[in-house]
Order: C-alpha cells, then sequence, then structure tokens
C-alpha cells in the first residue's frame, strides 16, 4: 500500500508541532482545507504540497514523496556526484576538504556514509579500517579500535546522540538513524551525562593513536539552497585542533 497523502501531512504537522490552524494561516488557506486535507475530502494542487512542505519545512527527498502520494510526479531528481552537471559541487567539496588541510575534514550522507576525506582524515580513518563508502555510525557504535582510542568515548557518544535526535526530527521518520538513536541510547544509559555545572564551549573527541593524544573539535556545513537530494543530505564536517599540542602533531604529519 502506498504512501497516503493525509497521513503523511498529518504526521509531518505533528512532528512539527504545528496546528491546523497554524499550518492554515502560514499556507494562506483555512484550517478545514488542512482538515480536509488530511482526511482525504480535497485533493492537493501540485502548488498546494509544495506551499506545505515549506511551511512545515519538509525535506526535499520527503517532499517527493508527498506529491507522489497525492498522485503528482516528483520535484526533484537525486543525481551522483560523479555525474558531470555536479561537476561544479564535487569541485566545491573536494576543494573545501583540501583546503582544511593539514586538519582532517570529511564529507558524508545523511546515513552518515563516508563520501570523501581529506589525506589527513583518510590516514586517521584508516587506523579504524575505515574507507568510502563505510558507515560513520557503525564506527562509532561497534568499532572496538574506536573505543579503545577514544578517551572520552561514553561523552562523545552523548553528544552524538543528542546530534541524531536533531537529525532524526528534522528528516522524518529514517529507520536508519532510528536504529543509530537506540544503539546510542543503549551506550549512554537512560540518564546520560552529569547535567550538573556550566558545559564547556566545545566537547573535543580525545584520541590516543598509537602515543599520539589528539584533541579535536568540528564544525559541521551544508550546501545552501540547493534543489538536488543527494546534494542537500550532504554534509561536510571540519575538524580542528582543540589544544597546541595536537594542532603541532597534525602540521608535523602534512
Amino acid at each position: 500500500m502506498g504512501l497516503d497523502f493525509g497521513a503523511a501531512l498529518k504526521e509531518w504537522r505533528r512532528t512539527r508541532r504545528i496546528s491546523q490552524l497554524d499550518l492554515g494561516l502560514s499556507a494562506g488557506v483555512s484550517s478545514r482545507h488542512i482538515s480536509f486535507l488530511e482526511t482525504g475530502r480535497s485533493r492537493p494542487s501540485r502548488g498546494m504540497v509544495l506551499r506545505l512542505c515549506d511551511e512545515l519545512e519538509v525535506p526535499i527527498a520527503q517532499r517527493n514523496r508527498m506529491l507522489t502520494a497525492a498522485g503528482l510526479s516528483p520535484a526533484y531528481a537525486e543525481r551522483d556526484l560523479s555525474e558531470e552537471e555536479m561537476a561544479p559541487m564535487r569541485e566545491a567539496v573536494a576543494w573545501t576538504l583540501e583546503r582544511h588541510a593539514p586538519y582532517p575534514a570529511l564529507a558524508m550522507d545523511k546515513h552518515w556514509r563516508l563520501v570523501q576525506a581529506n589525506r589527513s582524515c583518510a590516514t586517521m580513518l584508516a587506523g579504524f579500517g575505515m574507507q568510502e563508502g563505510d558507515s560513520m555510525l557503525d564506527m562509532m557504535t561497534a568499532n572496538p579500535v574506536v573505543r579503545e582510542a577514544l578517551e572520552n568515548y561514553e561523552e562523545i557518544a552523548e553528544h552524538l546522540l543528542a546530534r541524531l535526535r536533531v537529525e532524526a526530527a528534522h528528516f522524518g521518520h529514517d529507520p536508519v538513524l532510528e536504529t543509530a538513536i537506540a544503539q546510542f541510547e543503549e551506550i549512554v544509559g537512560e540518564q546520560g551525562g552529569d547535567p550538573d555545572g556550566i558545559r564547556p564551549a566545545v566537547i573535543p573527541a580525545i584520541y590516543n593513536l598509537g602515543g599520539m593524544r589528539l584533541s579535536l573539535f568540528s564544525t559541521i556545513s551544508q550546501f545552501g539552497s540547493t534543489e538536488d537530494i543527494a546534494l542537500s543530505e550532504l554534509r561536510i564536517e571540519m575538524f580542528f585542533p582543540a589544544d597546541e599540542a595536537t594542532k603541532a602533531a597534525l602540521e608535523a604529519m602534512a
């Protein structure tokens, strides 16, 4: 059985915690019309589906599903980065990763699969048996080498759990992210870390790699105003040294 548009609209509205009245006001229609769309008494136009998706901040992959559920054709394509028309974006990713050297940087998709990494990061990940196409989520939850090398593993696991919950709320129902959340919840436990006191500005991941101690924090960036599914889900994570010793070690490795 295919996706029901009315049920999907209702689910996204509840996910975003928006009432029928508020959604109607922001979309320029009555709450009654929203109700009719959710119950199937009214069929939406293509413009109405896209307008509601805008108001509900539905990711573009899910917008295609909403359109097809309404009996309409998809609006967004999912291109591979290797395609010719994606050359400028592919070059932008490579440029960003390489310009970040000697510090580690990587690109991954919404399921945390490694798409590309600069030389510094690839060398580090190779020590964990990681290569392009592998899951960073599996690395963090099931790789004993990572657990042994990451001194503050539980603290980082707690941080990643919070990050995954935000991403899952954004993308909606996603089995891969939901499975990862359950795995991290088991690792972190119900209570999580100590909530007392002021939290630090950043929480660096502290790795001990063959006697070399690296303390790293990261920033995450995405393409803006993209109309391609894969590109909209691509994230670039750049790691920075959290102390002078790490900075010197990474620069010496270049």
